[in-house]
């Protein structure tokens, strides 16, 4: 097979979440361990940082191993969901793992695993696994699919986990109040493993507290540890920050919501090196791995689509923020940019709170409501209609190419275009060349 028959194998043999939503669940960790014996536990092989929540895992993730990869660490990173390409999925120092690499895994193993069948999501984790292992990585960064206690990247036993914040996300799996959503995220604590908690409130505060004094983890509260003490936009869309122990850092990454990002991955950084509790450095991390591995996130990493500057005149903006969490920080950016006409390419998939994040858009945009090419994407038409019933008015388009260069053919030099409402959106853009 070619590479892009085995990843449509791959999309269509297994339920993929990203496509079919629910029905791709599945409960437990049966087939991720029979694929994990099979493969020889290769998690094993290296360390690992895990990284759980509802928003900010994947900017953690990524900024986490680019200071890394400064410090001179062989880092793997596994996130999701890809953009434009599988491969984005699984990294070494950057690098997404090689077209061959794929084709070989589905070939050597499919007599394997095909009667097991596993969802696309187990399978891409047993392969991310097992080409960690083969490249001889120090340290692998994973982020967690969806929830934690049973999501399949649960097996590893890593020497720090990271639960960035708690809302409203896939409550049909994870639970319908923020202390249940938390409790899945808190299975990701592991007996004697240092956790690092970005955000809290009073309802899932205590569930992590309980459950980090159940696994004799030690605990560190971003919040309560305070290492970002302010931080401002700076003039190359990036942002500043002053922080309690680590002097004036400049971070790439420019979304508001950063400020919480940064503030999650230096408290985890402090942990890794030793300060946050007094407890032994984990790893070896200098001031200057710091410093360049912030300044250096989407270079280093790959990461693409988190407040992503595509244009300048007029200028265009991505972010693939997708629920309420997220689009409390995005609204207030957005709303606070100088410009003539605010334009907004907007669409939804369908397991979110629609209505809560129509309530928080700007009225006084001009919309060009569009659906992404996923199976769950919410028709533009009935996004345009939600959007009326909550004063937001706008064209329909059937595609986010076709929306995108409406929007572009309509804006003036000073106006300002932004691109979200779903991972999907952004990667649709991102996958049109025109930029």
């Amino acid at each position: 097979m070619t590479y892009q028959e085995t990843v449509q194998y791959l999309f269509n043999s297994y339920p993929v979440f990203e496509h079919i939503g629910g029905s791709a669940y599945k409960e437990g960790l049966y087939n991720t361990h029979q694929l994990d014996a099979h493969f020889g536990h290769p998690h094993r092989a290296y360390k690992t940082i895990h990284i759980a929540g509802t928003n900010g895992k994947g900017s953690c993730s990524h900024t986490l191993a680019a200071v890394l990869q400064q410090a001179g660490y062989k880092v793997g990173l596994y996130t999701s969901p890809h953009l434009v390409d599988f491969r984005e999925r699984i990294r070494v120092n950057g690098t997404p793992i090689s077209e061959q690499r794929v084709i070989e895994f589905v070939e050597k193993d499919r007599d394997f695993f095909e009667p097991l069948h596993p969802s696309f999501f187990e399978l891409t984790t047993a392969l991310a696994f097992l080409y960690f292992k083969e490249q001889q990585v120090d340290v692998a960064v994973i982020e967690v699919g969806l929830g934690g206690r049973l999501d399949c990247t649960n097996i590893i036993t890593p020497i720090l986990s990271v639960i960035t914040n708690i809302s409203y996300d896939h409550t049909q799996f994870l639970g319908d109040t923020l202390a249940k959503i938390a409790g899945e995220k808190a299975g990701i604590i592991k007996g004697g493993v240092p956790v690092v908690i970005g955000e809290t409130v009073d309802e899932t505060r205590e569930v992590f507290i309980r459950k980090a004094q159940e696994m004799h983890a030690p605990l560190l509260m971003a919040e309560q540890w305070h290492e970002v003490e302010s931080s401002e936009a700076s003039l190359d869309g990036g942002r500043d920050y002053q922080t309690r122990l680590h002097g004036t850092l400049h971070g790439e990454l420019g979304g508001i919501y950063q400020e919480k990002n940064t503030n999650t991955v230096l408290t985890a950084i402090d942990r890794l090196q030793g300060t946050g509790n007094g407890q032994a450095p984990l790893l070896r991390i200098s001031e200057a791995d710091i410093t360049a591995g912030f300044a250096h996130v989407c270079e280093s990493t790959g990461l693409m689509g988190r407040w992503q500057m595509l244009k300048s005149s007029p200028r265009v903006i991505c972010d693939t923020g997708h629920n309420v969490g997220g689009w409390q920080y995005l609204a207030e950016q957005i709303k606070s940019q100088k410009c003539k006409q605010l334009r907004m390419v907007f669409g939804m998939v369908d397991d979110k709170d629609i209505d809560g994040v129509m309530q928080l858009l700007p009225k006084s945009a001009t919309y060009y409501w569009t659906q992404a090419t996923s199976k769950r994407a919410i028709p533009a038409a009935k996004i345009a209609e939600i959007g009326a019933q909550h004063g937001l008015n706008g064209q329909v388009f059937d595609t986010v190419e076709s929306a995108y260069r409406s929007a572009t053919n309509d804006a003036s030099t000073d106006d300002f275009i932004f691109v979200g409402g779903s991972s999907y959106i952004v990667a649709d853009l991102l996958s049109i060349n025109v930029f």
